[in-house]
């Protein structure tokens, strides 16, 4: 048998395996949901129960093929508030997996990770922190890491202490039709190549939507991502990352954030209620080793984007007197200075704002002034097109 088959061909090859176990919410559903996950053959589905399934320790999925369906997010409920041990939710580590139709609550570590599981689909799950935001919550509600083909479709965060969606290190993304409020980053691309993230409602976190590139990782180069047709309001939570995080650096009230990426395009997205800023575009400004590491942004492309209010309260040290300064708020598309301006095109008929920053320069010697960002108008990455088998998965 070939190595790589599509998950459809798979399941028409071995018929005989698309087998479907149910586990039901009640005594010992620690050990009977975990002894399914173990013991699922490939093209089997898990079916999990209505009901809150009290957990002690994290689940965990190493077998290809399998689909982990519940019966709604507000009917198949996994509790970790009884969670002994610090790691995730659920961990899968297997290819050609679909999770769908259930909720991951009050884990002590992340909510559901996935790594190295390629043509994964994530569908209509909900991952919360039922106490609200606090830096003990764990770091990211759904958490795909170095894999290619990714669905993440329906899904809905609340109270992640560092991202609510986040892709690292991966490529052939799509973050669609999902909800994240209350997070520190609503939605996070890291070091991540071939990303569409569209049709999604970023409110109420720290962050809206973030692209990032970060030094002295396994997989380098993070760019061709589209972030397209999102509604990104009111991200003024007040950060709540444990100190040390990245994003602990992020300003409340930040919209789209796009650091040290290639050939990012922000484009028809609905921006409003950002204190900061709506669109914010910066390099890396922290000290790094790496030599390969590129910190500043380029070929970004900021177009067709509706801008309500912004830039009334920046979250950076000074912000209120230079809000003041300018009449009472900052323009709604913020770049700090760094790398060549020649490389960046904002086209959406509102102001910007250049910090006047040199890479890694610390915030005093910032000299703000007004700026034209009239790069040139780089195509538009390709659409990311995923296996008909993860798009009639995820239906």
């Amino acid at each position: 048998m070939p190595r790589y088959w599509t998950l459809a061909a798979l399941l028409a090859a071995s018929p005989a395996a698309a087998q479907t176990v149910t586990v039901e919410a009640g005594p010992d559903a620690q050990e009977r949901l975990q002894a399914a996950l173990i013991e699922a053959k490939p093209g089997s589905t898990i079916r999990i129960g209505a009901g809150r399934f009290e957990l002690t320790d994290g689940l965990s999925l190493d077998v290809d093929r399998v689909t982990v369906r519940g019966a709604g997010p507000d009917k198949t409920i996994l509790g970790f508030k009884g969670q002994l041990g610090t790691g995730e939710g659920l961990l899968v580590t297997s290819d050609d997996v679909v999770l769908r139709d259930f909720a991951v609550e009050d884990s002590k570590g992340d909510g559901i990770k996935s790594k190295g599981a390629d043509r994964i689909v994530y569908k209509n799950i909900r991952v919360e922190w039922t106490g609200g935001p606090k830096e003990t919550n764990g770091a990211y509600g759904v958490y795909p890491v170095s894999s290619t083909t990714i669905l993440i479709d329906g899904v809905e965060v609340k109270g992640a202490s560092d991202a609510g969606i986040y892709v690292g290190q991966s490529e052939q993304i799509v973050v669609r039709n999902s909800k994240v409020s209350g997070n520190v980053a609503g939605i996070e691309i890291e070091n991540s190549r071939h990303a569409d993230v569209f049709h999604n409602l970023a409110t109420g976190n720290t962050g809206g939507i973030l692209v990032f590139d970060m030094p002295s990782l396994p997989k380098m180069g993070g760019g061709e991502v589209r972030v397209f047709e999102n509604k990104v309001i009111d991200n003024n939570q007040p950060n709540f990352a444990p100190k040390g995080n990245i994003v602990a650096t992020v300003p409340a009230g930040t919209g789209v954030l796009i650091m040290a990426n290639d050939n990012v395009h922000v484009l028809r997205n609905e921006l409003s209620g950002n204190a900061t800023a709506n669109v914010m575009i910066t390099a890396y400004r922290q000290s790094y080793d790496d030599p390969k590491f590129k910190p500043v942004p380029t070929r970004i492309v900021v177009s067709g984007n509706k801008h309500g209010r912004a830039g009334y309260a920046p979250g950076f040290p000074g912000g209120d007197q230079l809000a003041a300064a300018l009449g009472g708020m900052i323009p709604p598309v913020l770049w700090d200075g760094s790398g060549d301006a020649s490389s960046l095109r904002v086209s959406d008929g509102v102001p910007v704002l250049s910090m006047g920053l040199k890479q890694g320069a610390p915030i005093e010697t910032a000299k703000p002034a007004p700026v034209e960002l009239n790069g040139p108008a780089v195509p538009a990455p390709a659409a990311v097109v995923l296996p008909a088998a993860m798009e009639a998965a995820a239906k």
